[in-house]
């Protein structure tokens, strides 16, 4: 493709510099333990929604974040709008702030914007209050037109305020914290000079921490060197132990976590993000995929995502954005098999772990193409195992036992796969359980509506067993069956092969008990019974259910002659009865 007047041009643009660093220990370290987490949703993540969130959307986004386990939770930028600083005066006056959470609020480096601030904040019990001002080469050379002198003055004369609107109420327990906007945009000695001179002014202790925010507010470079900045930042910032280092990373190159992660093994403490990643441009940072990667490792994530459907009802009725179906372990894909070699493996993996867990609860989760249990987010095994005319015969068998107990023997999972492999190309879309079931009931049991058992007897000898049956056939009317042979099936494939005149054989066969329905405890349990017959030297599958296994037995082999197009004769005796 020509580049002759075109505006795609990659020579405008100029790469993110490395850092010269030779002491870099991250890269050998692993998350070891959760970070504290912040949920930005109430004031990051409803600045960035078309419609802001309605006060009672907020209140839901609140009980759904307590109720989630986060114990930080920024709640608004009440110094910007009126409605942020009614949300936070209702919060605080309707007492609906657990104990054990603290709400944040942000405000810029400007003192009627504190003011404001600490106002929202009359009586709340402890709170955070988010300071900060944009440092970056960019703002200071081209928005604000500031030194670099002058910039970092504004956020020492910010801290300074913050500490005197404390001083005045006293009866909250205030926590400080600090971010120079556009980090990553800052020259990072500038970035560390600034943040060290806020430190020097609140003094902060082992104690009584301040939160030192890194943000990554636009993502321009690749996770390492982000991970990179923040070990030079821990290395260097002043009071380490009395600073908690904090992240705030945007998703602009679609790193959001990564960075974050790679961040937390540089040194972080805390990360600030969303639920399913809602911000600005591309979004914040996921805490629903960062909390569960370091779930799938082994790690409590101090966040519980167990009822993963609620959550998501929630988020999306509250910012009004759809989550996608292949959203990291919240999307209602993500879990789905739809290729047959996939459903295979799974199907098999899964059957292992249920064996396995019987006797030993605590086994590890070692499921192919699954990282996690889809069951510890609320999705059950149904929505794994999804068909569509990739699907294979593992998937289809799969489906048929986990909604109704139908256990099809291999042979018939192979004879079975291409009836809904071909439904599935004709229909062009996915293929539900109850099409499956049906597509089952009309190939296997149908038969059964045309010719049926209707009685037997069965004398059993030492030699030979002695079967004599009666069939009601639609087309002949009542016919009789006689056969001898080792074992009732035997005997009854010998006397249908002299009725109807074709050499039949028993390939295969398999039965087992079907779950009891609901509201059924009482009653008999119901029996399924599966064959394949060579008749004429073609093979024919099929099956039939009954509440006495020898009749389900004899009627499966039934369906079979009867898929196979053969039918039963009358005797010369029923003939001369008629």
């Amino acid at each position: 493709m020509s580049n002759i007047n075109s505006s795609f041009n990659h020579k405008k643009y100029r790469a993110y510099p490395s850092i010269p660093k030779t002491d870099r220990r991250w890269p050998d370290q692993s998350i070891k333990a959760a970070p504290l987490w912040c949920s930005v949703d109430l004031r990051d993540g409803n600045q960035a929604l078309i419609e802001p969130m309605s006060p009672s959307q907020k209140l839901d986004m609140f009980k759904l974040l307590v109720d989630v386990g986060f114990k930080e939770i920024e709640v608004g930028f009440p110094a910007a709008s009126a409605p942020d600083f009614d949300f936070v005066r209702q919060l605080i006056e309707q007492d609906l702030i657990p104990d054990d959470v603290t709400i944040q609020v942000l405000t810029q480096a400007r003192e009627p914007l504190i003011a404001r601030s600490f106002a929202a904040l009359k009586g709340a019990k402890k709170a955070i209050v988010h300071l900060y001002n944009s440092t970056s080469t960019v703002q200071r050379e081209q928005v604000f037109k500031k030194s670099r002198d002058e910039i970092k003055t504004l956020a020492i004369q910010g801290a300074r305020w913050m500490q005197e609107f404390a001083a005045a109420q006293s009866e909250t327990k205030w926590s400080f914290q600090y971010s120079p906007e556009s980090f990553t945009g800052t020259e990072r000695e500038y970035a560390l000079e600034v943040c060290n001179a806020v430190i020097n002014v609140w003094q902060p202790t082992p104690d009584n921490k301040v939160i030192i925010n890194l943000p990554s507010t636009v993502e321009t470079s690749t996770p390492n060197v982000y991970a990179d900045q923040i070990e030079w930042i821990c290395d260097n910032i002043s009071h380490r132990q009395s600073v908690s280092i904090s992240l705030h990373t945007h998703n602009d190159r679609g790193c959001g976590v990564a960075a974050s992660e790679l961040g937390v093994l540089a040194g972080a403490d805390r990360i600030e993000g969303t639920l399913l990643g809602n911000g600005e441009r591309t979004g914040n940072m996921d805490i629903v995929t960062m909390a569960m990667n370091i779930y799938s490792q082994g790690i409590d994530p101090k966040l519980d995502f167990s009822d993963m459907d609620r959550i998501i009802a929630t988020i999306e009725r509250c910012t009004q954005l759809a989550v996608h179906p292949r959203h990291p372990y919240a999307g209602e894909l993500v879990f789905a098999a739809f290729s047959g070699s996939h459903q295979d493996a799974i199907n098999k993996c899964m059957a292992i772990d249920a064996a396995q867990r019987i006797e030993k609860p605590e086994t590890q989760w070692q499921v192919a193409y699954l990282p996690i249990d889809p069951r510890d987010l609320g999705r059950t095994y149904q929505q794994v195992i999804r068909i569509n005319s990739q699907s294979g015969k593992g998937g289809v068998a799969y489906i048929l036992e986990q909604d109704y107990g139908i256990q099809m023997p291999r042979w018939m999972q192979v004879d079975f796969s291409p009836h809904v492999q071909q439904h599935a190309e004709r229909s062009e879309s996915e293929v539900s359980a109850t099409i499956i079931h049906d597509i089952f009931s009309s190939t296997y049991l149908a038969a059964q509506k045309t010719a049926s058992i209707d009685n037997y007897q069965l004398n059993r000898q030492s030699n030979a067993d002695s079967l004599e049956a009666q069939i009601l056939d639609t087309n002949n009317g009542a016919v009789t069956i006689n056969g001898q042979g080792k074992g009732v099936l035997d005997a009854f494939v010998k006397g249908l092969s002299a009725s109807i005149g074709s050499d039949i054989v028993l390939i295969d066969y398999s039965e087992h008990a079907l779950p009891s329905k609901k509201g059924a405890e009482n009653e008999q349990a119901e029996a399924i019974a599966y064959v394949q017959l060579s008749v004429q030297g073609a093979r024919y599958c099929a099956a039939a259910k009954c509440h006495d296994i020898v009749t389900a037995s004899l009627q499966a082999v039934l369906n079979a002659v009867t898929r196979s197009g053969a039918t039963c004769q009358r005797s010369k005796a029923e003939l001369a009865a008629v």
